[in-house]
């Protein structure tokens, strides 16, 4: 009994002391973060074989006219970018909301007004740095529906949570929970927080191409739409933090979306992200699995 107690008591401790790091590290210049970001990623790029193998491997079936240096390079700056993320997390929690105003700063902020003074909003956002603070800021401004993939450390949970509804108007679903709890919070005026591009696995899965490769993708993004009325308002988050701010790039809303095929919309949104990672090919989250699940016969990638 005194050892699960004294684990649980050490766990909680080294919680503990991790947001207080990410506390005092939030307190310090943007530009200083991303110098400490970019010695830390290089030394994760050199350390983290499993990492970086997953990155090179997405980069060389994604980019195959690119050169093994082009590619390595674009992988190190990714580990660099997503080490400055992390240590930047506390801007998102502890910053003022003054400050994460001057920090988080919005592009095209009327294509989304414009849509939630229309009807409910799916806003589109693919997996760049920085996703995390983007949605706090921007909570403080819309009604905001979001997932949480519900951790299993409940203190933990409960700490993050409480932390990413800092201004009290939006709401936070487990991924476990389903989707039937968030389509009937998504009324008119409400912005959904939404992440379409992981693998999650072959169940209810299309097989899209993605930069020219049979990629697992969910087509919820259409269904939310067809069945809830809401427009599709992409939104492409740029983490610049050497120039101390992160940009939050809305687009206008999406024409006859959804359509009849849900193949064409799924192909839809992945070319609308490819062309995005093209403009900022190392900020995207190329150090996750994302071909992992393969057509039935196709040997795995990662193997």
């Amino acid at each position: 009994m005194r050892r699960g107690f004294n684990a649980r008591s050490g766990h909680l401790m080294s919680l503990r002391l991790t947001l207080a790091l990410l506390w005092l590290l939030h307190w310090l210049p943007l530009p200083w973060l991303a110098a400490m970001g970019n010695g830390l990623g290089a030394l994760a790029f050199r350390l983290a074989r499993e990492r970086r193998r997953v990155t090179l491997i997405n980069l060389r079936l994604c980019f195959p006219q690119w050169t093994p240096e082009q590619r390595r390079s674009v992988a190190r700056q990714h580990f660099q970018e997503f080490m400055t993320s992390i240590l930047a997390q506390g801007v998102g929690w502890f910053s003022p909301l003054p400050a994460l105003q001057k920090i988080v700063r919005y592009e095209g902020f009327e294509h989304l007004q414009a849509a939630v003074n229309a009807g409910p909003v799916i806003m589109m956002t693919p997996h760049f740095f920085g996703i995390d603070t983007a949605g706090i800021r921007l909570s403080a401004d819309v009604d905001m529906i979001s997932f949480h993939t519900r951790h299993k450390n409940l203190i933990l949970d409960d700490m993050i949570q409480r932390l990413r509804k800092r201004w009290k108007r939006g709401l936070i679903f487990s991924r476990q929970d389903g989707i039937r709890p968030v389509l009937r919070a998504l009324k008119p005026g409400w912005v959904l927080y939404y992440f379409p591009d992981q693998d999650y696995g072959p169940k209810d899965s299309l097989f899209v191409d993605f930069f020219g490769v049979k990629t697992a993708t969910i087509p919820a993004l259409s269904s939310l739409a067809r069945v809830s009325g809401a427009r599709v308002v992409p939104c492409v988050i740029h983490q610049d933090l050497r120039h101390g701010h992160c940009t939050m790039r809305f687009y206008p809303a999406w024409e006859s979306f959804p359509s009849a095929s849900a193949a064409d919309d799924a192909l839809r949104m992945n070319q609308f992200i490819e062309a995005r990672i093209l403009e900022h090919p190392a900020l995207y989250l190329w150090s996750h699995k994302r071909f992992k699940t393969r057509p039935p016969g196709e040997p795995s990638f990662y193997d």
